[in-house]
């Protein structure tokens, strides 16, 4: 039997859809092929737009869904005809969806989690099976439906009798520790690109920093840096998850007005520099205080081909070797989108695909809805 199958990732960064088609009928698991796509601007304003209370917000969701799962489809012909496979060759494709609001534990002791995509159009779209809604059934549980990646980082990257980090670098910065003895702990640590993106867009008209270049020109605030340090989030301890339902432009503008109340206006270029170091502090802290006797900080995510957030993060961990995946056999834009074959295949086979350690869930479940093709 087919051991194919297809993940597809579309991030809080709203960059664009990833995908790759991965064989995992050897024991270690192989990417045939791998796609991307960017959103139409049309959609990823339309996105941003569902992440705040508005007029006619179901019928708006409604038509941004079926716009996710097309173009997730492009991203899967993309995949079948750079491999010459055929969708029924392709046991499932695990659809992560677009996240527009993450609020788990919020209300009444369960929260909500909510990813867009239409996973029913998508299985007609592409004629292979559907796995999607990953997070929901861990928020039943009492967890908080993120991250998930963790227990897929273990498959790959786990090293027996060796404390491994793994650092997801994209709109939101999630850490996994993949400790010596098996044990797995993760957890959001913070805003990884998005405020950086935002801020870039606003001020330089480009859709994000490119290797951090204009980051590196400016120079931290020392002040506003402490001012965004306040957030409690930071301060929390695992379990937690976050989104855009915190880190957003209004946060960001409210910390910038207490900061203007006291200082000039900052150039633009050191808010940006502010911001990276905000992401290389939360995630270093992270990594020291859950990543005792660690030696190695692997990335990924669109964060790990950010040089100047790199460079930062290894100022921060001068014991650690800080490298993207691509080191470890997985390249880093890969990883995400693989984790979402590898659950796909876990909900296929009936095996758990979460952690309690991570999600604070009641137990291990099997996570995701089936749409048969």
């Amino acid at each position: 039997m087919s051991e194919l199958y297809i993940g597809l990732m579309s991030g809080t960064s709203l960059d664009g859809v990833d995908g790759v088609l991965v064989d995992f009928s050897e024991q270690k698991m192989a990417v045939v092929a791998a796609a991307s796509a960017p959103l139409a601007p049309e959609l990823k304003a339309q996105l941003l737009a569902l992440h705040h209370p508005a007029h006619d917000e179901l019928h708006q969701a409604a038509l941004a869904g079926n716009a996710i799962a097309r173009s997730y489809a492009q991203v899967v012909q993309q995949l079948l005809a750079a491999s010459g496979a055929r969708p029924a060759a392709v046991r499932a494709l695990g659809a992560h969806g677009q996240t527009v609001r993450h609020r788990p534990l919020a209300f009444d002791g369960t929260g909500y989690t909510l990813q867009l995509g239409n996973p029913a159009l998508l299985a007609e779209l592409c004629g292979i099976t559907v796995v999607a809604d990953f997070r929901s059934r861990d928020l039943a549980a009492g967890g908080q439906g993120a991250p998930l990646v963790p227990a897929f980082h273990r498959q790959v990257f786990g090293r027996a009798g060796e404390t491994v980090l793994v650092l997801n670098l994209g709109g939101i910065a999630n850490l996994s520790v993949l400790r010596a003895d098996g044990s797995v702990l993760g957890f959001d640590c913070g805003p990884g690109n998005m405020l950086l993106d935002h801020w870039c867009q606003q001020h330089t008209g480009q859709p994000y920093d490119a290797q951090g270049a204009w980051a590196a020109r400016g120079q931290v605030l020392p002040a506003l840096l402490a001012t965004l340090q306040q957030e409690p989030f930071f301060h929390a301890s695992p379990p937690k998850s976050t989104g855009r339902d915190l880190f957003n432009a209004a946060w960001l503008a409210e910390r910038l007005r207490a900061y203007l109340a006291e200082h000039a206006p900052p150039a633009p270029e050191d808010v940006q520099a502010t911001l990276a170091e905000l992401t290389a502090s939360a995630c270093a802290e992270s990594a020291l205080r859950y990543g005792r006797n660690s030696k190695l900080l692997a990335v990924c995510g669109g964060g790990a081909y950010n040089a100047d957030l790199l460079q930062r993060l290894q100022r921060r961990l001068p014991q650690h070797a800080v490298q993207p995946t691509d080191a470890l056999g997985l390249p880093a834009q890969q990883v995400e989108a693989a984790a979402f074959a590898w659950l796909a295949r876990q909900a296929l086979r009936g095996e758990p695909g979460s952690l309690p350690s991570v999600t604070g869930a009641r137990g291990a479940r099997v996570l995701g809805a089936i749409y048969p093709a």
